[in-house]
């Protein structure tokens, strides 16, 4: 089994560097890589870095523009059983209820993790379809429990009422 890391975008430049739809660093050096219905297979990056907010790879074996060109489309995977079993992965946050620390108020379940300038914010998906953005940063969130699926979080005064201003 694997999680999916991202999606190789475009080529960048004449070198092999690809445009990667992701904008944090990768788990590791050695990743998968799938193109199509292939099988998954090993790949190295030998180089990684942001670039105007979204990441951009160097692979093992790709030297040139058509070499990266020609992964447009591929899907840059990481083996499950290669997770650390400390701490949180960020595929198991989507879906969490997220709950308010003084009343225990649900105010929807994690849609997705978003790193804009680096830094991870939760996508929080309201029942309603409205979404609020809280940055996942100890301050905000006060409780993890993955086994009950839910999210206790203490945000900042006001926060929430930027996003969901009839109090929802």
């Amino acid at each position: 089994m694997f999680v999916y890391l991202g999606m190789l975008m475009r080529a960048h430049g004449l070198k092999g560097e690809i445009l990667v739809e992701r904008d944090s660093p990768l788990p590791s050096r050695r990743v998968y890589l799938q193109c199509g219905a292939e099988a998954p297979r090993p790949v190295r990056v030998t180089g990684e870095r942001i670039h105007k907010g979204r990441m951009s790879i160097f692979l093992e074996g790709v030297e040139d523009r058509t070499a990266a060109e020609a992964l447009r489309g591929g899907r840059l995977l990481f083996p499950t059983a290669e997770l650390p079993d400390d701490g949180v992965c960020l595929h198991q946050l989507p879906g969490l209820e997220v709950v308010l620390h003084e009343s225990g108020r649900s105010i929807g379940v994690v849609d997705r993790v978003e790193f804009p300038a680096g830094r991870e914010i939760w996508v929080i998906r309201a029942p309603d379809g409205r979404e609020a953005l809280l940055p996942a940063v100890d301050d905000f969130v006060e409780a993890l429990d993955l086994e009950a699926r839910r999210a206790t979080v203490k945000p900042p005064p006001g926060l929430l009422e930027l996003y969901l201003p009839d109090g929802d």
